[in-house]
């Protein structure tokens, strides 16, 4: 089964990610080197495996999201020789014996998914930092934690942002969390955004994508933010801006996406309206105060849909809490489409090759991909869909690169 969704779906559609893997297969830029990933298991994550392992790769993978692993695909890898770590629906403690265990690798490289990997390394491992050479990191929230890490002088190894690429924030963050966010909000209610009050916090780029989606759906929009710059791009695209606690009065689905704790906290809850849909799209399950929701149900109705929880409150109103406040996107639904994750882990893998050949010559701290790594995944997705583009002129390479030309 697991074998079958992963050719169907993502090795049909990731053809950038599998033409680079045939081109590892033959040049083995990985060869001898031990990873250790800690990523969302499923199918789109399996074509990257294959991808790393044809490079040369012994590969140690944990999920980086107990809800959002395909059990089917966890084992078809482990039958590829690839040691898989990670099951659907396990709790915390055993969440984190799989990242330990992939860790048991005592990984070369590394690959993480929201950072905790590489936090449990400089905390519990750190027996381990020693042969650890670099390392890779997909998240904005990851990020976010590496550069506090590389700020306080505790990171140990360079770490490569592969979520900051051009690509990667335009294809994956913008259009991929956007479609998938409401496709699991939907199969989750099966709810119709038309005429809907929608808050989205933050806008970042996965903000402003849910932001655009659910306009498109025919919603009311409501864009909450701590910062002022993105606060005034959303008025300026025509959102209304408001504080959280205004917004908990008049909205019908709440969605985080902001890569920090407590949005949405008691406070705000005793204000929303029942019947109020509470998601997250963010980070893990902090963005929602779930323990302060369960504090002020006096009763808790589990699946009155698949991934959809109702708490019922003192004064008989009705929270919904989609997927334990987990990420919706990919508890709810399938994550992102398998043409975006072809992006993304494209220029992953292309990132963890040039780390492999550079990461000798780089000192601790956060780095950007290079340049030409980003180009290169949009020029191969663009003839994978045949666009063609225009070329500059010799006559405009001059002009563009040169100061002694006039206007």
């Amino acid at each position: 089964m697991g074998e079958r969704r992963i050719a169907w779906g993502p090795a049909a559609r990731c053809r950038v990610l599998t033409a680079i893997g045939e081109r590892f297969g033959r040049e083995r830029p990985l060869e001898g080197l031990r990873i250790a990933a800690c990523l969302h298991v499923t199918a789109e994550t399996a074509v990257l495996m294959g991808a790393l392992k044809a490079g040369g790769a012994q590969i140690a993978l944990a999920a980086s999201n107990p809800l959002s692993t395909q059990d089917d695909v966890a084992e078809a890898l482990r039958s590829y020789d690839i040691a898989v770590h990670a099951r659907a629906g396990v709790d915390r403690a055993t969440y984190y014996r799989h990242i330990h265990q992939a860790l048991d690798l005592a990984p070369d490289l590394v690959l993480d998914d929201g950072c905790d990997l590489v936090n449990i390394l400089h905390t519990e491992r750190t027996d381990l930092l020693g042969g650890v050479s670099g390392g890779c990191e997909e998240t904005t929230t990851g990020i976010i934690r590496l550069r506090q890490m590389a700020a306080e002088g505790a990171l140990r190894f360079p770490m490569v942002a592969v979520n900051d690429t051009r690509t990667k924030r335009m294809f994956d963050n913008r259009y991929g969390t956007g479609q998938s966010t409401l496709d699991g909000i939907m199969r989750a209610t099966n709810l119709m955004l038309a005429g809907r009050t929608v808050i989205v916090a933050g806008f970042g780029y996965c903000g402003r994508g849910v932001a655009e989606r659910a306009k498109g759906l025919g919603a009311r929009v409501i864009v909450t933010e701590i910062d002022p710059v993105k606060a005034l791009d959303a008025s300026l695209q025509g959102y209304e801006v408001r504080p959280m606690e205004s917004a908990a009065l008049v909205g019908d689905l709440f969605i985080t996406v902001t890569g920090n704790r407590d949005v949405i906290r008691a406070e705000h809850l005793a204000l929303m309206r029942d019947g109020a849909i509470l998601a997250n799209a963010g980070h893990f399950d902090v963005e929602i105060d779930v323990r302060a929701l369960e504090e002020m149900a006096v009763s808790l109705n589990q699946g009155v849909r698949p991934n959809t929880d109702e708490y019922v409150l003192a004064d008989g109103r009705r929270l919904l809490l989609l997927a334990e406040g987990r990420l919706v996107n990919l508890t709810a639904a399938e994550g992102h489409p398998a043409a975006v994750m072809d992006m993304s882990f494209s220029a992953q893998a292309l990132a963890v090759a040039w780390l492999a050949a550079e990461r000798l010559n780089l000192a601790p701290g956060v780095y950007d991909v290079p340049e030409d790594i980003d180009v290169e995944v949009a020029r191969l997705k663009l003839a994978a869909t045949g666009i063609e583009i225009d070329r500059l002129t010799a006559d405009q390479e001059d002009y563009l690169h040169s100061w002694r030309t006039g206007s």
